[in-house]
Parts: structure tokens; sequence; C-alpha cells
């Protein structure tokens, strides 16, 4: 099996080959690098935090106590019991004459029974030793396959634990810069309208001008504050996840000079990897714990031969009943006929295991397809980014020139508010798509089991990049 998510513990208590921090200012100056919340180190504490799959690991302790269980079913059972007891009895010796203890040629042994009360403390210890038992050596296997079982699932909790962190993460990163570039697109607009009453009080400028920048303003100030809901969903989810409060800023910098990694290989290099995709090993597992189940029911049809060893003493005071016994037998028990219950379970056991086997094709279906979409939209994200990118520049030298054409008269103001409009939002379309890619790289990992610190450590590298700001972004 591939790495599975538990080893993400890994990155907080085992040091990687080059330092979290050290990957990050290897890509950048130290003076120009934007302090993120940090990925892994939020994972431990979502891992330390969420009472979900703390449940999960109770649920894995407890289920590993029945090895130990299936396991004393074939070890010796030792007992012991004791007792007293009280007993009036009307038979041939009582008030029998020939039995009278006061009679001279009777003995006094005989006054409990002419009594007719028995009064008995009795005590004994038994051994019973399992000697075969196909039902029983068959449990411990099962037993071994639930725990299997229990493990992958709380690997299965641990995986969707990670892309709940990380997509509320890049929501958020997302929401924390279209707050940033609204709000600088509120002011720039704030400004453009100033400049147009101002423009409009003198006598120089043009009422529509003035109405279609109030406008465009209240537009901005209406998409800031949807994106700060969007912000603070994001942060809550996040507080949810990891029980802190957390806090991201707003710079963005050149998107042009961010470097996506490139997936390796084809679909067809990529599909055989869903072998190690952990729902798929988790559902092969369940169908190995569902057979095992099955082969227990078959068990009882076997017979069980077992070994019993017992010691008993009794105290009374009928001289009579006084005893010590001592026994060993070996005991043959042997199905016959219990109604039909034996088949039926086994029939239970069979269709169960069908089940299974259906979910596990499911299993594989799904991880097949999450490949083949992951491929398919990282390969469109990064067209789409090629093309954005190229827009974005042509937008800035829109931008420029309509600066320009209404500063000679040979544009108006309206062209600048188009222009400028369209440049912050490309740019937010532009940091959207990114996250989309991240979102999508780390869906494939999933899909082929092989998610683990390192992608966290690349998605970082890729929000500080975009997050670094130069001296001509501001």
């Amino acid at each position: 099996m591939g790495v599975t998510f538990s080893t993400l513990l890994w990155a907080a208590d085992e040091p990687m080959e080059v330092p979290f921090q050290d990957q990050l200012t290897q890509q950048a100056p130290v003076s120009s690098v934007v302090d993120l919340p940090r990925l892994p180190e939020l994972f431990v504490l979502a891992l330390e935090n969420d009472s979900d799959l703390a449940s999960q690991r109770y649920e894995l302790q407890a289920t590993e106590e029945e090895v130990d269980k299936a396991w004393s079913q074939l070890k010796p059972q030792v007992s012991a019991s004791g007792g007293y007891s009280y007993q009036e009895s009307d038979n041939y010796y009582t008030n029998n004459p020939d039995y009278d203890p006061s009679n001279e040629f009777r003995s006094s042994d005989d006054e409990a029974r002419y009594e007719g009360q028995t009064r008995d403390v009795n005590w004994q210890v038994s051994l019973s030793q399992p000697l075969f038992s196909v039902e029983r050596w068959r449990g411990v296997d099962k037993a071994e396959s639930q725990v299997e079982a229990a493990r992958l699932q709380v690997a299965v909790g641990e995986n969707k634990l990670a892309m709940s962190l990380v997509e509320a993460y890049l929501n958020a990163f997302l929401a924390s810069r279209k707050v940033g570039l609204l709000e600088a697109k509120r002011e720039s607009l704030a400004l453009q309208h100033r400049q147009a009453s101002r423009s409009y009080e003198l006598g120089v400028g043009d009422r529509l001008n003035v109405l279609e920048s109030q406008s465009r303003l209240d537009q901005a100030v209406a998409d800031r504050i949807q994106a700060e809901n969007e912000l603070e969903d994001a942060l809550g989810e996040l507080e949810r996840l990891t029980g802190q409060r957390l806090a991201f800023g707003q710079s963005l910098g050149d998107l042009r000079s961010v470097e996506l990694a490139e997936v390796a290989g084809n679909v067809d290099e990529w599909l055989p990897r869903t072998a190690d995709n952990l729902e798929v090993v988790l559902a092969s597992r369940r169908l190995g714990l569902a057979e095992a189940d099955t082969d227990v029911r078959r068990g009882g049809y076997y017979p069980e031969v077992s070994l019993n060893l017992s010691y008993s003493d009794r105290d009374s005071n009928d001289p009579y009943r006084v005893s010590q016994d001592g026994r060993a037998s070996v005991q043959l028990e042997l199905p016959i006929y219990r109604g039909g219950y034996t088949s039926a379970n086994v029939r239970q056991g069979e269709l169960s295991s069908l089940a299974r086997e259906a979910s596990l094709t499911n299993a594989r279906r799904l991880a097949r397809q999450q490949v083949r979409e992951s491929l398919r939209n990282i390969a469109g994200s990064r067209r789409q980014l090629n093309a954005l990118g190229r827009s974005i520049d042509s937008s800035r030298l829109f931008l420029e020139a309509a600066e320009k054409g209404e500063q000679l008269g040979l544009r108006d103001l309206v062209d600048v508010l188009d222009a400028r409009a369209e440049l912050y939002d490309l740019r937010i379309q532009y940091v959207d798509t990114v996250r989309e890619y991240l979102l999508e790289r780390l869906k494939l990992e999933v899909a082929v089991g092989d998610l683990g610190s390192d992608d966290l450590v690349r998605t970082m590298v890729t929000l500080q990049a975009m997050a670094r700001t130069s001296e001509q972004d501001g």
C-alpha cells in the first residue's frame, strides 16, 4: 500500500531534508516572504482537535481487543463455584422408627435423614480446554481482519480531514485576496468618483460619468462585503477544524511569476496506482473481513472436541452425602440439526461478501474516475491560467492606454472604469483558478493513496509565492 495519510504526523515530529521555512525562503528573499498559517502544523492541530477522528481511534482500540477475545476461546477456561443449600424431604427415612436416633440401636448419623432436613456446603473447580474447534480458530482470523479494517478506517478519516482542512485553507486564501483586491478596487473607484464629481462641479465634466463611477463604486463595496463574508465562513471552518482562529493577509504579488509543478505521466500511468487508494484498500479489507466472517459461520457445520476436568467437595450434616469427586472427560459435540439456523447463517455471510465485493468494485471505479477528472481539470486549469495570464497583461496595457486616452480626451471615464474593473476581476479569477489547480492536484494524490507532507509543503510554497509582493506590486 502507498503512503497513508497517517504518516502526515510525519513532518511534525521528524525533520525533512529541507526544513519547511527553508523551502519557502529558497523561493524568495527572506524580506519578501509573507507569513501564512502553515498547513502541516495546522493538520497536526486538526488531528488533535477533531472529535470524530478521536472517536474512530477509540473504536480502533476497542476493536483491537477482539483479537484477545478470539484467542481466549482457544485457551483453557477455569471456573470455581460454591454454594449452600437447605433441603426438607419426606421420604422413606423421614420419621421412620427404624432410623430414629433416640433408638439405642441407631446411630446419630441417621438424625438428618430421620428429620428430613439436610444442610450442604459445596464447592467445585472445573477446567475446559477446546481440543478441536474450526469455528474458534477462524474467529481469530476474523478478529485480525476487523483490526486491519479499523486501522484503515482511521487512515481514511485522516485523509478526509486533511482534504477538508486544505479546502478550507485555500478558500480562506482566495477570500482574503479577494478582499484585498476589492478594497484596492474600491479605493481606486472612490478616487475616480471624486475626480468625476469635481470635474462636474467645475463644469468641465459629464454627469453621466459621475453616475457611472458611483454605480461602479457601490458595486465594488457590495462585492467586498460578500468577499468578507466568504472569508469569515472559511476562517470559521478552519477554526472548527483546528480549534484556533487564524489570520490571513491580503497581499498579492506578480501572479505570472508563480510556477506550478507539472504533473508527470498520463492517464494510463496513473490509473494502476489507484490500487493504493485508501478507500479501495479499505473496501478490499472489508471484503476480506466478510469472507472471514463467512468462514466462521461455516465452522458451525464442524464438530467440536473439548477436554473437561473438575473437582468438587461437599460437606453436609448428613454424613452419607459428604463426598469429594474428581472427573475427567473428553466431550464431542456434533451439530446435527438446529432448525436451519446454520445454513441461513452461512447464506447471510455469503450475501454480505457479495455486497462487500460490489462496494470494492465501486470504490475502484470512483478512484479511477477521480484520477481522470483530476488530470483533466489540472490540464484545463493550466490552459486557463495561461490564457488568464495573457489576458491580465493585455488588460493592464489597455488600462494604461485608457488612462492616457482620457488625459488626452480620446477616451472617457467609462472606458477607464471598465478597464480597471476587468483587471481586478481577472486577477481574482486567476487566484481562484490556482486554488482549483492546487485542490485538484491534492485530490489526484488522494486518488492514488500518495498524499503526504511534501504535497502540503508544495502547496504552501505556491501560496507564499503568490502572496509575495515586489516594489512594483506594492
